[in-house]
């Protein structure tokens, strides 16, 4: 079963990219967006009109569907731009964090995804902490213990990676 989308308007890439195996999507002539303007320029929206903030969300559905570099791609202008709101910045940057230790799955990086996983859920936790568990929509303490347990199987399956479900 497909996880729910939350910015469905917004259509997936042709292709989830891998470093060392896909063409860089913008730096290459045959990424999936190379010479492809920005859809739209990250702004920062407080984090209690995250609904509203349709590069999260979009993020979130990247991630999801495995399109992971471009989920942090799609989070790290909002991170840039929410940097005076220490919450969000840390759960943008948690997030960011965790979707890159994914890619280090099929990178057959261990060591680069353990580092990231801890720093990633270290950030979540933190934030989790300061906001009752929830922030943004995303039930932080449930994801974190399921990402760090995900994080340190010996051989983790990268569909096997816990899901942002997201409390509409």
């Amino acid at each position: 079963m497909q996880p729910p989308r939350y910015a469905a308007a917004r259509a997936f890439p042709p292709y989830a990219f891998l470093p060392g195996r896909d063409p860089h999507p913008t730096g290459d002539p045959r990424g999936h967006s190379y010479g492809a303007q920005e859809t739209s320029a990250a702004r920062y929206l407080p984090a209690e009109r995250w609904r509203e903030n349709v590069d999260y969300l979009f993020g979130c559905d990247l991630y999801n569907h495995g399109f992971l570099w471009e989920a942090h791609e799609a989070w790290e202008g909002l991170w840039h731009r929410a940097r005076a709101d220490k919450d969000q910045a840390d759960l943008l940057q948690g997030l960011i964090q965790c979707a890159a230790a994914c890619l280090k799955i099929p990178m057959d990086q261990a060591r680069g995804r353990t580092r990231l996983a801890e720093a990633g859920t270290a950030r979540l936790e933190r934030v989790a902490r300061a906001r009752a568990g929830c922030h943004m929509g995303l039930e932080l303490f449930g994801f974190v213990r399921d990402f760090r347990a995900f994080a340190t199987l010996p051989a983790p399956e990268l569909d096997a990676r816990p899901r942002l479900e997201l409390e509409l």
